[in-house]
């Protein structure tokens, strides 16, 4: 059976508005999903094309003196700043240290950029500055530089940070989104969807029995531990925006194989599921900011596996999937009943702001 024939999910249907209509940017432009994809490929990446940035990988890989270095920024306009689990400020550290480490590397030094609009609480803003001091400080790294900069009252949202961060990339490391080959399994550390509903919790009010936190954090510590049992781990992606369903959907099409997961496998807890079901969200599409997935060698994946249930941000592990060389560039799930779905990217906004 073609990809074709099978059903779209629900957070899967096509773009409304074909791409070259849009006239100003929306704001599902920032959801880490088709619409994105196709402003990064026809906007941004047309006038910067180079083979540095050709991967379209987490950072990039770069070659100095004979040490290979990563590099990657990110910027952060979560809203609220403040959240169950963490902040802004928090975000903006472990999102560049995880970009990094899904390169491989070791992360060593941030930068920082700060804009903040007149009125911020002066409190707040120390509360968001010393949880980054914390949060770099526990994944050993340094911020080393940074810029500050005010807008007038009404002209941002309170307050918004750029990170940018380098790393060393270990020797016969090669952490590529093309290296996904088919029959390599697809691994997941923990729980999916937990930052996005802890984000949506907050902003629709919404009380659980249990309260669900962000799980943000940093992943490098999980990353060395899973090198350590296998070199050749092949893909790293922590599937923030747009989910598992766009992460998975990038590294489908940029390593033209396919991708086959089993709804069965794939671990979620039932207060996030229950969260989904009230407001409509498919849990693949929903962010996450302290998970990753991984695509290795067959043979390596048990071990691997038992690497990342031996971390406490892997004790939930779990093998979902593989990778396929059928249906090239297309992600599809074995659902629950039996049936066969795509699984696409994301292609509209359904939690702006998230990260």
């Amino acid at each position: 059976m073609s990809p074709e024939a099978f059903a779209v999910s629900p957070g899967a249907a096509a773009c409304p508005v074909p791409y070259s209509d849009y006239r100003e940017i929306v704001l599902a432009h920032g959801s880490g999903g088709k619409l994105s994809q196709r402003l990064i490929q026809n906007v941004i990446f047309p006038e910067f094309r180079n083979d540095l940035l050709a991967p379209l990988h987490d950072g990039a890989l770069l070659s100095i003196n004979g040490a290979r270095l990563a590099f990657s920024t990110d910027s952060y306009v979560v809203s609220p700043v403040f959240f169950p689990g963490g902040d802004i400020g928090k975000l903006a550290v472990h999102g560049t240290v995880n970009d990094l480490a899904m390169c491989g590397a070791r992360p060593l030094y941030l930068s920082c950029g700060f804009i903040l609009e007149e009125g911020l609480p002066m409190d707040d803003f120390r509360r968001i500055v010393r949880s980054m001091r914390d949060c770099a400080a526990a994944a050993g790294v340094t911020l080393v530089t940074g810029d500050t900069k005010v807008v007038d009252r009404g002209k941002a949202d309170r307050i918004f940070i750029n990170t940018s961060g380098v790393g060393l990339v270990p020797d016969g490391v090669d952490i590529r989104p093309s290296r996904a080959t088919p029959d390599d399994k697809v691994l997941i550390s923990g729980l999916i969807a937990v930052h996005g509903i802890a984000i949506m919790s907050v902003r629709e009010g919404l009380q659980f029995e249990t309260e669900i936190a962000s799980d943000s954090a940093a992943l490098n510590g999980l990353v060395e531990a899973m090198l350590a049992a296998c070199a050749d781990i092949h893909v790293l992606r922590d599937p923030t925006r747009g989910g598992v369903s766009s992460a998975l959907a990038e590294i489908a099409q940029g390593a033209k194989t396919g991708i086959t997961l089993d709804e069965s496998k794939i671990p979620i807890s039932e207060e996030v599921k229950g969260a989904c079901e009230i407001l409509g969200l498919d849990p693949l599409y929903v962010a996450n900011e302290g998970k990753l997935l991984a695509i290795v060698p067959p043979a390596a994946a048990d071990a691997v596996l038992a690497a990342m249930r031996a971390h406490p941000l892997g004790a939930e592990a779990a093998i979902i999937g593989e990778v396929t060389a059928g249906h090239p560039g297309f992600v599809t799930m074995k659902t629950r009943v039996g049936g066969t779905r795509v699984v696409d990217m994301l292609s509209g906004e359904q939690l702006p702001r998230i990260c």
